[in-house]
């Protein structure tokens, strides 16, 4: 696993929303966007420099070798003040410029800090000013006649425009986090899967006891031994990267690495670099070579995700490595082999894609050898209960509890919507049940989302009614159906039918006499 601190700034230069900001920050105001590390140091700095400097004053501070050591110790001192804060820091810097910064913690690990500088705030202007002015003719007598141009053009915000800048700063900073949780996810799933994940993942573990899923058990079992490259399809939720991870460890690359990379999840440049590396030099701050996931799954098994999502320019890169097995680092001229295995996934129609022409066909068939496509839970309805019941043990187990019991009524409901989520927005749901239910072992169906709760019967109901009849004979039809459909759903508890009918106890009971509403050798 990577240590926390081990952040490669170089990637955040890569990030397109940080690069607009800074665009955006840079021409409304003509301020200035950088970072330091935890020890205070300068991050996209080459050669000592700022790379960045907006303002004339900036730039002319910046470029000196007398003042530039200057702005080195104001970024460390920055740095330690932000962490200390904790928060937001507004202060300012040697010159006289006001700074706004923003710590980058990852947990309770402190990563170093965000910051902006070069600019004047409203409130403080003219004491501002009066200071750069002293520090500038000390430091640069001989550009005295330009001093008063230079100050008279500089960025002014007012309290509400630093507010604005912050949030542009909070939005860097998300970014940033979200990087560095996707480069840590991925670095983490480098390890070959553990002794417990393989006995998670092998083919008699995945739920599933409906037709459907015992027709993907049937291919799974063929395929277990295969090296062919296999394109898993399904709609979203349904479970490939389980089924991707399946294959892995019934394979005989088990005992290696299953890398997990989402293509739709980063731009093509971070993709590229993430998927092939980069040798020292290949651009701004790339100071080491790098490995990509093709060479760190060399003998095991690449697993790439959302493949639909990839550019043409990008499936162009991809179809080589299928075709030659080798590649070459980004800014590199060796070729470097490697032995992988392609497992590729999607929830697009690559053969309708291939047809409008934004996925390469070659590709296609280069990675559709063998197709698994896995039904959506529409198709599987009889594999709901299990499921429950496996999401319902993996929360006991996780939190160390007794396992929760949920309620017939509430399974019924449950078997009836349509899960456009597929597995996963059931599982969702089955946790959200399940902290809900606090302390209560019984799970009832009151606690269900909305969505669920209300759906039996709906488009049904409508589909009942005589609309060539009269207005008052479709108007009493409806009424019949559903109080009869609200009964059943709440297993003829007639308070609760009635609270959702939106009627009194009393007047149910009253019109299930006028219909001659019965259950059948039950009790009312």
């Amino acid at each position: 696993m990577l240590e926390e601190s081990n952040i490669s700034f170089e990637d955040f230069e890569k990030l397109n929303i940080i690069n607009k900001l800074r665009q955006i920050i840079g021409s409304w105001w003509n301020i200035q966007l950088n970072f330091t590390d935890e020890k205070g140091i300068l991050k996209g700095v080459p050669q000592g420099k700022f790379f960045n400097a907006k303002n004339p004053v900036c730039k002319l501070i910046t470029e000196s070798d007398k003042t530039f050591p200057d702005c080195v110790d104001i970024a460390t001192k920055t740095t330690i003040e932000s962490e200390e804060a904790e928060a937001y820091l507004l202060s300012t810097c040697h010159a006289g410029f006001s700074t706004m910064s923003l710590p980058l913690k990852l947990g309770k690990k402190y990563l170093g800090c965000i910051f902006a500088d070069g600019f004047l705030i409203e409130e403080t202007v003219d004491e501002q000013k009066d200071r750069l002015r002293t520090y500038l003719r000390k430091s640069f007598a001989q550009n005295a006649t330009h001093l008063e141009e230079y100050i008279a053009n500089l960025p002014v915000l007012s309290l509400k425009e630093v507010g604005y800048l912050k949030e542009l700063l909070e939005v860097v900073l998300d970014e940033i986090l979200n990087l560095r949780k996707t480069i840590s996810d991925n670095t983490e799933s480098f390890h070959a899967l553990s002794n417990n994940l393989k006995n998670q993942w092998t083919y008699e573990n995945i739920v599933g006891k409906s037709l459907a899923m015992q027709s993907v058990f049937k291919l799974l079992n063929k395929i277990s031994d295969s090296e062919a490259t296999i394109l898993i399809t399904g709609e979203n939720g349904t479970g490939k990267e389980g089924i991707a991870k399946s294959i892995h460890v019934n394979s005989k690359r088990s005992n290696a690495n299953f890398i997990v990379q989402n293509c739709g999840a980063i731009n093509d440049n971070l993709l590229e670099t993430e998927l092939f590396g980069h040798v020292k030099g290949a651009f701004t701050n790339a100071i080491k070579d790098k490995k990509g996931l093709f060479e760190l799954a060399d003998k095991g098994t690449l697993f790439l995700d959302e493949i639909g999502d990839t550019s043409p320019s990008m499936q162009v890169k991809l179809l080589r490595v299928l075709q030659e097995g080798s590649f070459i680092s980004v800014g590199g001229s060796e070729q470097k082999k490697v032995d992988v295995r392609i497992l590729a996934a999607t929830n697009r129609n690559l053969e309708q894609m291939v047809k409008e022409g934004s996925f390469r066909e070659d590709l296609y068939y280069r990675l559709n050898v063998i197709n698994v496509k896995l039904p959506s839970l529409r198709e599987r309805k009889d594999d709901i209960p299990i499921l429950i019941a496996r999401f319902l043990s993996d929360y006991a187990k996780q939190n160390n509890i007794k396992m929760k019991k949920i309620s017939s009524s509430c399974i019924y409901k449950m078997e009836k919507y349509e899960w456009p989520g597929n597995v996963r927005e059931l599982q969702n749901e089955v946790e959200r049940l399940c902290v809900l239910s606090g302390d209560e072992q019984d799970i009832q169906d009151d606690l269900l989302s909305d969505r669920i709760y209300g759906i039996q019967g709906k488009e049904e109901i409508f589909k009942t009614i005589n609309t060539n009849g009269s207005l008052k004979d479709a108007v009493e039809n409806l009424e019949k159906t559903m109080i009869l459909s609200y009964l059943e759903n709440e297993n003829w508890n007639k308070s609760r039918a009635a609270k959702k009918l939106g009627i009194s106890r009393a007047s149910l009971i009253m019109k299930c006499e006028k219909y001659n509403f019965k259950r059948v050798n039950k009790e009312n």
